[in-house]
């Protein structure tokens, strides 16, 4: 079964680049009926948070992206202390001492020699007898991995295509610190081979990552998942944009988009599909395809979404809102055309239940809507009511257009703009709508 897997740290809220990644993985997931599971990776105690945890789930929840199940590092520290030792015992992992000032100065010295800035080794040459000793004066080593370019270095990339890395121009990476705590690399694979993960699919700023993980699968003896790396995304100017980082779901909740423009959007970012609005995540599912994704820099522009979660509001059915709205059916289908969010439906409603302003017109203004009143109270209120009363004041008045149109709104709404007034009329009601039009044709300007 495909199974990938969406791996946060909970030190923070998910931003839309974290979102996307959760989406890539979802979509891939649910495409081929598999399963997308939640996996906190939450090693680092001192930052990590129960509030963000609660938070993220929350996130996916909301986007209608809830995992199919769930793991925490934290939980799972005897594993990786198991593997570990199986590389330990195998010559995959050694035990070194260096500090980080040690080791800047071994890297100035061999970039000054004209070498690469990777680590030495010199770890390697310890004797047991070293390391008792240095056990015995209180000095606690960290463990590397050993690179070898005998172990797997490449690999067809899901999204980049032939990839590879170079072992020898990197350093054999820290997996555990000296305090015992664990860096993300081996844990992350200890874990994609306990949940079955068949495929990872992340940002390209894992490309390196992936190329030394696929070593420490060999060296645990198992097979290890297609990756693929998604470009990163960026500000609507094309630069990499710190702001990115500050908006995430919270801030789409506050600006009253739906969960469906969120997918929308960020489904289609960098990929050779147009961007547009769906009825539901059914057609994002089954337009899928990771091979559509390009290498160049995806741009996320806040007022793209807006406009999309606009569009995707004109086309959403009455049973897709009826328990968000208050509005019935008939409401719903005159008012959704003219709303950018949400909430707005509100507005639309009080507008049909009224009262309503009653507009500050000039005399010619008022005494035309006099006339409206009387014609109104002679026909018959119909669907098509809206029509047979302009069309009755432009043969007696011989106003068009904004002349004939501008000032019926304002009486029967209070406002200038909005939904067409064919639709709105009928819901107004009759009574309500005469009372409005004579309000109006008596006001005193």
């Amino acid at each position: 079964m495909v199974t990938t897997r969406f791996a946060p740290s909970p030190t923070g809220r998910l931003h839309v680049g974290n979102v996307r990644t959760a989406l890539l993985n979802w979509l891939f997931a649910r495409q081929s009926g598999g399963r997308f599971l939640l996996r906190l990776d939450d090693t680092d105690v001192t930052r990590s948070s129960e509030v963000f945890a609660a938070s993220i789930r929350a996130d996916l929840d909301w986007l209608g992206m809830t995992p199919d199940g769930e793991a925490r590092q934290s939980a799972r520290l005897a594993r990786y202390d198991e593997a570990l030792a199986r590389l330990a015992a195998s010559g995959y992992a050694y035990r070194a001492y260096e500090t980080p000032e040690e080791l800047d100065i071994k890297r100035r010295l061999r970039l000054a020699r004209g070498l690469p800035p990777v680590y030495d080794r010199a770890a390697l040459a310890l004797t047991e007898a070293d390391h008792l000793r240095l056990a015995a004066e209180g000095v606690a080593p960290h463990w590397r991995f050993r690179l070898s370019p005998d172990l797997p270095h490449a690999w067809d990339d899901l999204v980049r295509g032939p990839s590879r890395i170079d072992p020898a121009s990197l350093s054999d990476p820290v997996i555990r610190r000296a305090d015992g705590t664990w860096l993300y690399l081996l844990p992350s694979v200890v874990d994609d081979i306990d949940m079955g993960v068949t495929h990872v699919i992340r940002g390209e700023d894992h490309v390196t990552n992936t190329g030394v993980q696929l070593q420490m699968f060999e060296a645990l003896g198992a097979a290890p998942p297609a990756f693929g790396h998604a470009p990163l995304l960026a500000g609507s100017d094309g630069k990499l944009s710190k702001r990115l980082g500050s908006i995430g779901v919270a801030e789409f909740r506050a600006a009253g988009i739906e969960p469906l423009a969120v997918k929308a959007l960020l489904a289609r970012l960098g990929t050779s599909q147009a961007v547009e609005p769906v009825a539901d995540e059914a057609e994002l599912i089954a337009g899928f395809d990771l091979s559509h994704l390009g290498r160049a820099t995806p741009r996320f522009d806040e007022a793209e979404l807006a406009a999309l979660n606009a569009k995707i509001l004109h086309q959403l059915p009455y049973a897709a809102v009826r328990d968000r709205v208050p509005l019935d059916e008939a409401a719903w289908t005159a008012v959704r055309g003219n709303l950018s969010t949400l909430s707005e439906a509100a507005q639309w409603q009080a507008v049909i239940e009224g009262p309503v302003p009653v507009p500050d017109l000039p005399p010619e203004d008022r005494a035309y809507l006099a006339e409206a009143a009387g014609v109104l109270s002679a026909l018959r209120f119909e669907p098509n009511v809206w029509r047979a009363l302009t069309d009755r004041l432009k043969a007696h008045t011989g106003r068009r257009g904004r002349a004939l149109f501008l000032p019926l709104r304002l009486a029967l709404t209070g406002r200038a703009e909005g939904p067409d007034m064919a639709g709105l009329l009928p819901l107004i009601g009759q009574p309500a709508a005469l009372a409005r039009l004579q309000a109006a044709s008596q006001a005193s300007g």
